[in-house]
């Protein structure tokens, strides 16, 4: 039997939360995103959603990790020792989705190893966790606010590192842990501690949609979906596969994307007037604009980049007063981004040409 996701392309508002999304999805490296808010605002239809729109990857045939072909470096260990210097057959599959519960251990997170076997059989074993099959896909923590802090810690020091490194009596094994972190959480519920909400590349803070015509749309389409998930999904499958493919080519393009050192002084004067302790959102706010250009088919990030990757970096790093209600809000954000950069020498213009190639360029979805 089918099982239908509610279409990303079809949630009504919530602009900020699915922009952060998409931009993980391009560059996963940006560290993912925490999503606040209170029930019944699409968190959780968000994050499944997304893992839905994204498209079947390559991987070898047979890992237990799905490791990515084309990425030899970062094999298992199985695969290394397998496949060394040897043809390797390719499958494909669907974006991994692992929602993870809240009862999750460390063991159930990282794996096992059997130490017994391994020193009856003199061959590793190990027994793959949560992070074996996450790999390349999206690790979706709801409720991550009441989950014990050393397994959020955990979930993002993997996270960060693109590796799970298991070691047991000096037997060890390693394998790739590539994903998207998705929490969400009702900060009625308590919040995390500070250190943990650091770690989180994003965080968006939304609301109940204000506007009768918003809420009404939602209504019609919620509705819509339960009584027919198969036409509702279908009537969404040009939005779906026009936002799948301009994904796909931002991912391409990344790479290519330009900075100045005139933009990466933008953000340390940003991150400085904000009073922001370390270094890992100046490096969160380019890896964000740069994702930005790439989605917005520019090689090169502008003002208006760093300004919003700003306003998803920031709001969790920034306390005005004391607590957190007195958060100060992404638009206050933007607004000071704008005053700073506005007076940061600019830099030099770049050779002519700021788009990529004009063949694909007329494929972007407006």
């Amino acid at each position: 039997m089918k099982r239908f996701v509610f279409p990303f392309t079809a949630i009504v508002g919530q602009s900020d939360m699915k922009l952060s999304l998409i931009l993980n999805a391009i560059d996963p490296r940006i560290g993912g995103v925490l999503i606040k808010g209170e029930r019944g605002t699409a968190k959780s239809t968000a994050a499944r959603a997304l893992a839905d729109l994204l498209p079947e990857q390559t991987c070898m045939a047979g890992c237990r990790f799905g490791c990515d072909p084309e990425d030899t470096l970062h094999f298992c260990d199985e695969c290394a020792e397998k496949y060394a210097g040897h043809q390797f057959e390719i499958t494909s599959r669907k974006t991994p989705f692992v929602n993870l519960p809240l009862s999750a251990t460390e063991d159930r997170i990282v794996g096992t190893l059997d130490f017994e076997k391994a020193l009856t059989d003199g061959k590793k074993h190990f027994e793959p966790g949560l992070l074996a099959q996450v790999n390349r896909g999206i690790l979706y923590a709801d409720e991550v606010n009441l989950l014990d802090d050393h397994v959020v810690d955990t979930l993002l020091d993997a996270a960060a590192m693109g590796i799970n490194h298991v070691e047991r009596e000096g037997i060890s094994f390693t394998h790739p842990a590539r994903f998207i972190m998705i929490g969400t959480m009702n900060p009625e519920e308590g919040d995390l501690r500070p250190q943990l909400l650091d770690r989180f590349a994003h965080s968006i803070e939304i609301h109940g949609e204000e506007d009768p015509s918003q809420r009404v749309e939602i209504v019609n389409r919620t509705l819509a979906f339960e009584q027919d998930p198969e036409t509702f999904c279908s009537s969404f499958t040009k939005q779906q596969e026009e936002l799948a493919e301009r994904i796909i080519r931002a991912q391409k393009y990344l790479s290519e994307v330009q900075y100045s050192a005139n933009d990466i002084l933008a953000i340390a004067e940003l991150t400085t007037s904000f009073h922001v302790e370390g270094h890992r959102a100046d490096i969160v706010i380019l890896k964000t604009a740069r994702a930005l250009a790439a989605f917005e088919f520019r090689n090169s990030i502008t003002p208006e980049d760093i300004s919003k990757a700003a306003s998803l970096t920031l709001p969790h790093r920034i306390i005005s007063g004391h607590g957190s209600d007195n958060a100060i809000k992404p638009e206050e954000i933007e607004s000071k981004a704008a005053e700073i950069l506005e007076n940061i020498p600019k830099a030099p213009e770049r050779p002519a040409g700021n788009n990529f190639d004009e063949d694909d360029k007329k494929k972007q979805v407006k």
